[in-house]
């Protein structure tokens, strides 16, 4: 895109603090870097159209700009603009509706339009009923088969899978975290978890459920030395005493889900990173902001966060359309 000069110092000024306004939020540098850049060409479109200052913008404007670049050719590749550009151009215009709301510049409504569909987007997260199904699931009775270790290890098997499941939904851990967790990491009194091999080698301290700290409780005290007699700090362990591979941890999740009896559940392509992804939906759809949501999740900016109230966007465009 040309570089597109304002003619208001006005225009100007905002495009600059707005700017300023995602740094303080958290974003990223290329995104507090390139939504500016949207939101000029939107100003630019309305000094065209004649509308000098910014008391007369409004959301109609907001809309004909945006509906103008979904029938703009790719000047590069030919065809239309991508759907990834498109929802990023709408995400800085209804970013920096919130800007003007909160600085009190402009009263203007929310900017009512659709995201484009993205392939990029979380597509397979559980519902509430699902996950709880998937806990049922941990206390299935126990059957007598060949080449069984007997009653005492099943136990001990759906003690660990519900560890599992609160380490990886109850505190949304990816899967190399988890995988990593050690006994000292676990803090029962406090009702917290440090997660000391994060993403980049970034820490953070995760909360845990009441329930949550029972479960990893009866774990830890009850099933793990059923596991191991010697001296081991990994969490979660093997039956011969060794650190529990990521892909062990699958396939006791692919185990669980078997259990549920659930033919739809069984349908989804579920892996551990979705009950990650599910519990930050669950959070978003309670109400909890998109920063509380990044620090529980460990990302380092907004940008990846926002992944989940596209998702949530879709669906209830899906439900919309039913």
């Amino acid at each position: 895109m040309k570089q597109l000069d304002l003619k208001s110092e006005a225009y100007r000024y905002i495009v600059r603090s707005y700017g300023e306004w995602l740094g303080v939020l958290g974003y990223n540098a290329q995104t507090v870097y390139q939504l500016p850049i949207h939101v000029q060409e939107f100003l630019y479109y309305a000094e065209g159209k004649g509308y000098a200052g910014l008391h007369q913008l409004n959301i109609n404007l907001f809309k004909e700009h945006y509906y103008r670049l979904k029938e703009r050719s790719n000047q590069r590749r030919g065809g239309g603009l991508s759907n990834s550009y498109l929802n990023k151009h709408l995400q800085a215009l209804q970013q920096f509706g919130d800007y003007l709301r909160q600085g009190g510049r402009l009263l203007l409504p929310k900017l009512d339009i659709r995201t484009e569909p993205d392939e990029s987007i979380v597509t397979d997260v559980l519902t509430p009923e699902e996950v709880r199904l998937l806990y049922e699931a941990t206390s299935h009775p126990y059957e007598p088969r060949k080449y069984d270790k007997g009653i005492m290890f099943h136990e001990a098997m759906q003690m660990r899978d519900r560890a599992m499941l609160t380490v990886f939904y109850g505190c949304g851990l990816r899967r190399n975290e988890g995988y990593h967790l050690d006994t000292g990491d676990i803090h029962f009194h406090s009702g917290l978890l440090h997660v000391r091999k994060g993403k980049g080698n970034k820490e953070r301290i995760v909360p845990v459920t009441g329930q949550g700290i029972k479960y990893l409780e009866q774990y830890l005290y009850d099933a793990r030395p059923y596991f191991i007699t010697e001296k081991q700090d990994a969490l979660f362990v093997t039956y011969s005493g060794r650190r529990l591979s990521g892909q062990s941890l699958l396939i006791r999740l692919k185990a669980l889900i078997t259990l549920t009896g659930n033919a739809a559940l069984q349908q989804k392509d579920i892996h551990l990173h979705t009950l990650r992804h599910s519990i930050a939906t669950h959070l978003l759809q309670h109400g909890m902001s998109l920063e509380r949501i990044a620090a529980f999740l460990g990302h380092t900016s907004l940008e990846s966060t926002q992944i989940y109230t596209h998702f949530l966007e879709l669906q209830n465009q899906f439900s919309d359309d039913l």
